[in-house]
């Protein structure tokens, strides 16, 4: 019988990031990062007082990923929960790194006491949804990300998977709105797991909106 298959991002959902990013942008670039604004481009040059542009964040973000993925902590009451949804599913983890980041990633959760399949993916987040559910033959199935447009485009090509949208950042979540096309918002772990095994439980993968 094929089980159930939770599929989960990793970066503000199982381990806190914005945080630690900010951290190592203020100590290291002497950069501002407006965590509070709920953007991510929210961010300035302490010197000048001058927003950075797009061009120079992402390279910032790139050299987080390779060099201080350290400094990410867990996400309260992630591990405990991964421990009850693998009682009775599958986990994936689908994350948003290019494919040379996957053995940072692996060996990161591991560290972290979670071992589960992980995926590197690029853009949204739908088409490896529905890629995965097929090929894991699952007739449940819960997808979580703390933004948005993931859940718009899982929605598109996956309409069937339930979609929680969570945001375990205190600082981001409170100026992040709810995503349209989830299915239910959830920021606490403990929370988020009585609500997916609910799913498990009690519906079927054709019968989801």
């Amino acid at each position: 019988m094929t089980r159930p298959l939770l599929i989960t991002d990793c970066d503000e959902v199982l381990l806190h990031m914005v945080a630690h990013f900010a951290d190592w942008l203020d100590q290291e670039h002497d950069v501002h990062f407006d965590i509070e604004s709920g953007q991510f481009d929210a961010m300035s040059d302490r010197r000048t007082g001058e927003t950075l542009p797009v061009d120079v964040i992402w390279p910032l973000l790139d050299t987080f990923f390779r060099d201080h993925m350290h400094r990410q902590t867990l996400v309260p009451g992630a591990l405990e929960a991964l421990a009850r949804i693998g009682d009775v599913a599958d986990i994936v983890v689908l994350t948003n790194l290019g494919d040379d980041a996957h053995g940072w990633r692996v060996e990161q959760l591991a560290g972290h006491g979670i071992r589960h399949e992980i995926v590197c993916n690029q853009g949204g987040k739908g088409p490896p949804v529905k890629a995965i559910v097929e090929r894991r033959g699952a007739t449940d199935a819960v997808f979580i990300d703390d933004l948005a447009v993931h859940h718009s485009s899982v929605a598109r090509h996956a309409p069937g998977v339930w979609r929680l949208h969570m945001v375990a950042e205190p600082r981001l979540a409170a100026a992040v709105p709810p995503a349209e096309d989830a299915h239910a918002r959830i920021d606490d772990w403990p929370s988020a797991c009585e609500w997916i095994l609910d799913k498990f439980q009690s519906t079927k993968f054709e019968s989801k909106p």
